[in-house]
């Protein structure tokens, strides 16, 4: 991962073999990045994906493999027990243009991913919510 500060902006570049979260979250904890918001494009030839069933609270998560273009990656940056917080989502399109898309479990770059990340001014935390069962913003 290579990347350029620009004010409160972020120019990232991540590279082949890196995986992308991992990566976000270095960036985080380098810079001192306690809440933002991140949108990104690139190659990826394994990805977990999820999605959270709110019946059973739980993910179902599904592992893709192979050549995908990353035609959509957001997500935002806050914190959880003031460590950092990570949640994004992502849609791939794979050699037959068939597009998937889901919350990022992890991403792994084929070629190149290249993402802008906003550094905001302040603080959010998180906190499980035992009705909904995910971590929700805490204000």
């Amino acid at each position: 991962m290579e990347y350029r500060q620009f004010g409160n902006h972020y120019v990232v570049r991540i590279d082949k073999g890196e995986e992308v979260l991992e990566k976000i979250e270095e960036l985080c904890r380098k810079e001192n990045i306690k809440l933002g918001s991140a949108v990104g494009l690139g190659a990826a030839n394994r990805i977990i994906i999820g999605l959270f069933d709110t019946t059973t609270k739980e993910y179902k998560k599904t592992e893709l493999t192979g050549p995908m273009e990353i035609t959509s990656l957001v997500g935002n940056i806050s914190t959880k027990n003031g460590e950092t917080y990570l949640h994004f989502h992502i849609n791939v399109c794979d050699t037959d243009m068939n597009v998937h898309g889901g919350h990022v479990n992890a991403c792994y770059i084929s070629a190149t991913c290249e993402i802008t990340v906003t550094r905001m001014e302040g603080m959010v935390e998180r906190e499980m919510s035992e009705e909904i069962g995910l971590n929700l913003y805490k204000f």
